[in-house]
């Protein structure tokens, strides 16, 4: 016997001024099934998952829920419904304890003792080990991502959303979080879930719909599907691999000696003792688990935190206690992990993000006037070069999805010409292509003489990049090691800390 559909989508339509998000979207999910959506960054997956959790009101089509009609119009009423989601960017209080964080999430949440013995016996029972009194500031990615299923857990989903779920998960996280999953599946529930990283979603997913400028494409069984192939179904053309010329290495451009810096946050990770110098035409990798000071080191080398004289020199030059605008203007950028709020202001338009780090090495400022038609040209210029999918550079930041406004971020600093590029997550929530495209630019960046500094927790993509490796664990830098033949047990001894106190001195 065929089993009924849980979820059924049928010709969901969504538009916004100039742009069809979902355009005539159907598709099935059955109990029990996990399901991947997949497409290009602006595909429409995240509008069609708000849909599906009353975020977003469709314009046309219909949704129902075990034969029945569904239309949520709040995410109140989805989580009635048996809907839960797990969203990208957690929406937790670092200073509030677990208990009381999941408490914040629930509609008639029992008293704190009640939940917190519910948090222990769900968390156990699915291989989700967390303390319902550890303060959240404390926890590492991998853990809060823990609360935020939890709390759906509690709820007793019948659909399980996860929106890019292991993004900042180190693969020993991953696997804790697939074992989750499968147990949930065979216990009926079902999971759609959005993910760039396609191998997984072989290892994962029994099926897959894909959608390509709001639309479906297709359809396929993952696990018989070879990931360029899913990458070519989501953009309609063939994967370009990135590719260098490989041109000898040149001067010492940055150096770093000794650096110590204090985190800025009370839950932060202090620099301790950070040495390692970076030549012109390399791409130095870095890697390690969220929170072990990969924001902290990206603060003291952009100018953000200041750093006392000698730590940090550029050329043989100390730029450790020159801000930003200044270091800019010597050629050193930066681009930071967070994109919606500290890389771009949310409301401000293209244009004017671009004005607001391109003024000085694009000339878009003179005696205190801004030379907004120059801006808007330097922002169209990224739009094409990144294949940044937006109506026009008069659109707010905030109306981009996350990856389109990563590459507009990435291709804002790169398209300055850097000497020096110091980037955080380059590709985080980006599609393969575009994936693809950020990692050539980046490429391209080192073989034009530039020393690029690439910090990622996507091992895939380091590996792939860097001329060398090095990981930070507990705001300590290993001794930096050439990328190729570095195994995948060098590399996580390397996160773990088994060389932190090696200090890189190259």
């Amino acid at each position: 016997m065929t089993t009924p559909p849980l979820l059924t989508l049928s010709g969901l339509t969504k538009a916004y001024p100039g742009v069809v998000a979902n355009d005539d979207v159907s598709l099935t999910i059955t109990p029990g099934e996990v399901h991947a959506l997949l497409g290009e960054n602006g595909a429409g997956k995240s509008t069609l998952v708000k849909m599906i959790y009353g975020l977003v009101k469709p314009d046309s089509g219909t949704m129902q829920m075990h034969g029945a009609a569904f239309h949520p119009n709040e995410p109140r009423a989805a989580r009635a419904a048996g809907v839960g989601m797990v969203f990208q960017h957690f929406s937790l209080f670092d200073a509030l304890s677990v208990a009381e964080n999941i408490a914040l999430g629930m509609e008639d949440a029992p008293k704190l003792g009640t939940l917190s013995k519910q948090i222990r016996d769900v968390s156990e029972a699915y291989g989700l080990p967390l303390s319902p009194d550890r303060i959240v500031g404390d926890l590492s990615a991998g853990e809060r991502q823990r609360v935020e299923i939890i709390r759906c857990l509690l709820q007793d989903p019948k659909l399980l959303v996860m929106d890019e779920p292991t993004s900042v998960l180190t693969p020993q996280e991953v696997e804790i979080l697939f074992k989750t999953l499968r147990k949930l599946s065979a216990e009926g529930t079902a999971i759609l879930y959005i993910s760039h990283k396609l191998e997984e979603i072989r290892s994962l997913c029994d099926s897959a719909t894909i959608l390509r400028l709001g639309k479906v494409v297709g359809h396929c069984t993952p696990s018989e599907t070879s990931a360029r192939d899913m990458a070519e179904m989501m953009v309609g053309s063939m994967l370009k691999t990135p590719l260098r010329t490989g041109k000898t290495q040149g001067d010492v451009l940055l150096d770093l000696q000794g650096l110590n810096a204090k985190s800025p946050s009370a839950f932060g990770m202090p620099l301790r003792d950070i040495s390692v110098q970076v030549r012109a035409g390399e791409v130095l990798g870095i890697g390690g688990v969220a929170g072990n000071g990969q924001d902290e080191l990206l603060a003291a080398l952009s100018g953000e935190n200041l750093s006392d004289p000698g730590m940090i020199l550029f050329k043989g030059s100390d730029i450790g206690q020159l801000g930003p605008i200044a270091r800019r203007s010597l050629g050193v950028l930066a681009a930071p992990e967070e994109r919606l709020g500290h890389a771009a202001a949310p409301d401000m338009t293209l244009t004017e993000n671009a004005m607001l780090t391109g003024a000085v090495r694009e000339k878009l400022e003179r005696r205190g006037m801004l030379n907004w038609p120059a801006a808007t040209r330097f922002a169209e210029r990224i739009i094409r070069k990144f294949d940044v999918r937006t109506p026009g550079p008069g659109n707010a930041a905030r109306s981009l999805s996350g990856g389109n406004l990563q590459k507009f971020v990435i291709g804002r600093e790169v398209m300055q010409r850097p000497e020096v590029l110091v980037v955080n997550q380059p590709t985080w929530g980006v599609d393969a292509s575009a994936a693809a495209s950020i990692r050539q630019a980046l490429l391209d960046l080192a073989d034009n003489g530039a020393a690029v500094i690439v910090i990622s927790q996507d091992l895939d993509e380091l590996m792939e990049i860097s001329d060398r490796f090095a990981a930070l664990n507990e705001g300590r830098l290993s001794e930096p090691r050439p990328a190729q033949g570095l195994s995948v047990d060098e590399i996580g001894l390397m996160m773990g800390g088994a060389h932190g106190m090696e200090v890189a001195h190259v």
